[in-house]
């Protein structure tokens, strides 16, 4: 069980380009609508180097500033051995991406590695990589992933409540 309050999220994929920036970008967002921004630390990276530096996909800055989110700035950076101290959870895309995470972490922080739908939903499903596809892909993503960081920021929110009167157990 967690004690302390989760103070921040990691969102991780294979190049931190499409879904990783997208998802920090878009649970951003739900957490202004919900007058939260600024109380939780997020950031994106990738689980493999390829990308290091360059900005997110154009298709998923785009996909993402048709739903006024701006992601722009953010640049790929590779997953570092400090984040698993640093966040308090870590999220990847796709069983690969936890597989992978859970490999590069310390015994005691991979309890932190989740997948990001599993956790999110409770649907045990991976956010396809859409690289490789078209717009329609990447709007089916982010769709995905506004569903997700809704249900995200519902549950810790509930996790928050001091009258939930339910501790959680992956808190």
């Amino acid at each position: 069980m967690r004690e302390k309050p989760l103070k921040s999220i990691l969102f991780v994929c294979l190049g931190n380009i499409c879904r990783s920036p997208l998802a920090e970008g878009v649970f951003h967002s739900v957490l202004a609508e919900r007058g939260l921004a600024g109380r939780i630390v997020l950031d994106s990276a990738a689980t493999s180097g390829w990308e290091v530096g360059s900005a997110p996909d154009p298709r998923s800055v785009a996909v993402a500033a048709k739903h006024g989110v701006d992601i722009s700035g953010q640049r790929a950076r590779k997953v570092l051995a400090e984040d698993f101290s640093r966040f308090d959870l870590i999220l990847g895309m796709d069983k690969a991406n936890v597989r992978d995470l859970k490999a590069l972490a310390p015994v005691t922080a991979r309890e932190r590695v989740h997948l990001y739908l599993d956790f999110a939903t409770g649907k045990t499903a991976d956010v396809p990589d859409p690289y490789y596809d078209g717009a329609e892909a990447f709007a089916s993503v982010y769709r995905m992933i506004r569903e997700a960081s809704a249900a995200l920021a519902k549950r810790l929110e509930a996790s928050a409540s001091p009258t939930s009167g339910q501790a959680s157990s992956t808190m």
